[in-house]
């Protein structure tokens, strides 16, 4: 396969040994901490390039870009989550070709999502969106709400909530970013306690190319990683 990118598959190898190396200097030599490839603005190209050096999880963050890619990428053995702002609307778009959405932040989203399942037969897998921060531009739960926003969502039958999903805030100072992260993780482990039915923390999701391996030392199991491997977007 021609290559678009000559530095993908340096950049894997470093981003795989990085992983590697956090997982051994955190005690997490026996969990499974899965690279997700971000591919947006990414050429199928570029992304099929990726998947045959072994990345086997992408995400999407728009439910159009999804949509004008999915038939262009080579999917065999290959995951694909929905990771970006969801509009009720879009849902009907991405149902059928992801396995996971890791976006949803509020209760009528999850409906949609649930109606949508439901035409189509299907389960959904989701995470539960964090606004770990506060911040009012994004989107996301806040934390206070999350445990309630769960307790709903475990009502519906074509959910399933599989974990927690977060972007802390740009933080030039790590020692501030470690503090979001580990308040996920703390949420993540509190909310696992809860034995909420139809509720399992199996995933959180969380640090991307900048702080992927602060994320992997407060208990983080997929991580997004768009520039690391691609290059820094156009927009």
């Amino acid at each position: 396969m021609e290559k678009l990118y000559s530095s993908i598959e340096d950049n894997l190898k470093l981003i795989m040994f990085q992983i590697n190396e956090s997982r051994e200097k955190y005690g997490r030599q026996n969990d499974d901490v899965r690279l997700m490839a971000v591919t947006k603005t990414i050429p199928p190209k570029a992304v099929n390039e990726a998947i045959a050096l072994g990345v086997n999880l992408i995400g999407e963050n728009k439910a159009q870009e999804l949509s004008s890619k999915y038939e262009s990428y080579d999917k065999n053995d290959v995951e694909i989550h929905f990771i970006g702002h969801l509009q009720r609307n879009k849902v009907k778009q991405v149902i059928d070709k992801v396995s996971v959405i890791q976006s949803v932040d509020s209760l009528k989203l999850a409906e949609e999502i649930d109606t949508q399942a439901q035409k189509s037969g299907i389960k959904m897998d989701i995470l539960a969106e964090v606004n770990i921060g506060g911040e009012i531009s994004k989107s996301g739960v806040l934390p206070h709400k999350l445990e309630p926003l769960l307790k709903e969502i475990s009502k519906m039958h074509c959910i399933c909530v599989k974990g927690l999903m977060a972007i802390p805030p740009f933080c030039d100072d790590m020692k501030q970013t470690e503090k979001y992260f580990s308040a996920m993780q703390e949420l993540f482990i509190d909310i696992k306690g809860k034995n909420i039915d139809n509720v399992s923390m199996d995933v959180l999701s969380m640090g991307m190319s900048g702080d992927y391996k602060e994320a992997i030392k407060y208990g983080a199991n997929i991580i997004r990683i768009g520039a690391a491997i691609f290059g820094q977007r156009n927009n």
